[in-house]
């Protein structure tokens, strides 16, 4: 499957990118969605099938609503209230999000942790 992710932010691109494969693109919306900011995603994402991950804000909802207009076949991911946007969810809830999501393939599962095996 070849996809996309649309994230607000950087930060938020960063948080989601310790988790997906490097193969998976994650673009930005930078906030706003001028025309030409619009026409850009666009075309980098091509063909491919796109995921909108935004934050459970009211700036978030706004973005999804646009983006849902631009992509409609997009799927959505959310993450919960009380995070503190894409960028302060814990990648135990990205995970599980992704997973949700049908992205299994594409998640980075963090190694096991040692420690807790031994006496």
């Amino acid at each position: 499957m070849d996809i996309a992710i649309i994230v607000e932010g950087k930060n938020d691109r960063s948080r989601l990118a310790r988790v997906l494969s490097p193969e998976v693109p994650i673009h930005c919306t930078f906030g706003t969605l001028s025309t030409s900011r619009i026409e850009a995603l666009r075309k980098a994402i091509g063909r491919r099938h796109v995921y909108l991950y935004m934050d459970n804000d009211s700036s978030g909802r706004r973005i999804r609503g646009v983006l849902r207009d631009v992509f409609p076949d997009a799927d959505h991911i959310y993450t919960r209230r009380g995070y503190a946007g894409v960028e302060g969810t814990p990648e135990e809830y990205l995970i599980q999000q992704l997973e949700k999501a049908g992205l299994d393939e594409f998640i980075l599962y963090p190694a096991p942790d040692a420690d807790r095996w031994k006496e």
